[in-house]
């Protein structure tokens, strides 16, 4: 999966003040996102906020990015959740020809066994075709997919291609990429602030949330990571890490809509219960890019 090499980035949704989607901000973002460099677009993420969207909503989004993105660029669509048949039925259900893959989160809430997260993907690998990044995010599952389940996954389903992995444990990712036998199995950060060491250390990249925000900065920084070229990849690394950990400090999107702001893309607006960033943190934002 080449085409998965590279910055991702998942999308935010822009919102009007009073909550419906800004679909004018949503192009913007998409042409902003691919003139400054990003190797594809990851569409319907936790950042996109999804969980606040009615189908309906979540269609249109779809339509809007698809358009914007006029074939420029992969795309990535999220389909994911703690009910195994509904995910299922859902995958069946969506035309996923648009799209080189999905990534699904693993089970959240529920706090399965390691043989239920494997059962889990189990059976959605062979309920479809379609290309399947597993996303491992603990902080927001309540659960750990281990490496020796990401590894056992990969070599028994073949369209199990990738592994977003966000564990806080940076030595899980360093376990996955020292272990994993095929050669076409993409590990990929999911946090922005790992993206460049684990890319070093033999990973693909990133899907990033800051990537969007300034896509020059942290696609130059990835590909100087693929090439090996350390210095020049840190030199990078080092202007974008003080935003990096800004637009967290509230929680996401929060953070990178207010950079997003800043940059004219689109309005700072979440839907309940995220809040927009506090003044407090918007002025420490914008006074961080104006040093950048």
């Amino acid at each position: 999966m080449k085409q998965l090499v590279g910055t991702g980035v998942a999308l935010v949704t822009p919102f009007h003040q009073d909550g419906s989607i800004d679909f004018a901000g949503l192009e913007k973002l998409v042409d902003y996102s691919i003139n400054g460099g990003v190797e594809y677009l990851v569409i319907l993420g936790t950042t996109a906020e999804a969980a606040t969207l009615t189908k309906d909503e979540k269609k249109q989004v779809i339509e809007t990015i698809k358009k914007a993105n006029a074939n420029r660029v992969p795309m990535v669509l999220g389909i994911g959740g703690n009910n195994t048949a509904e995910v299922i039925a859902e995958y069946k259900e969506t035309d996923l020809s648009d799209y080189i893959a999905i990534l699904t989160v693993s089970p959240y809430y529920n706090k399965p066994t390691q043989e239920g997260i494997y059962q889990h993907y189990k059976a959605i690998a062979e309920s479809t075709e379609q290309n399947i990044i597993l996303y491992n995010v603990p902080g927001r599952t309540g659960s750990n997919i281990n490496p020796e389940t990401t590894i056992r996954l990969a070599n028994e389903f073949k369209n199990i291609v990738a592994i977003k992995e966000a564990s806080p444990n940076f030595l899980q990712s360093t376990d996955i990429i020292r272990t994993n036998t095929r050669e076409d199995f993409n590990i990929i950060s999911g946090d922005d602030e790992y993206a460049l060491p684990m890319t070093l250390a033999g990973g693909s990249g990133v899907i990033s949330v800051i990537g969007q925000g300034i896509p020059e900065i942290f696609t130059d920084m990835i590909r100087k990571a693929l090439n090996k070229d350390v210095d020049a990849a840190y030199t990078q690394h080092y202007k974008a890490v003080e935003i990096t950990r800004a637009i967290f400090e509230e929680g996401n999107p929060c953070g990178i809509k207010a950079v997003l702001d800043n940059k004219g893309v689109c309005s700072p607006y979440t839907r309940l219960p995220l809040v927009p960033a506090s003044e407090k943190l918007t002025e420490k934002i914008n006074q961080l890019l104006a040093e950048i």
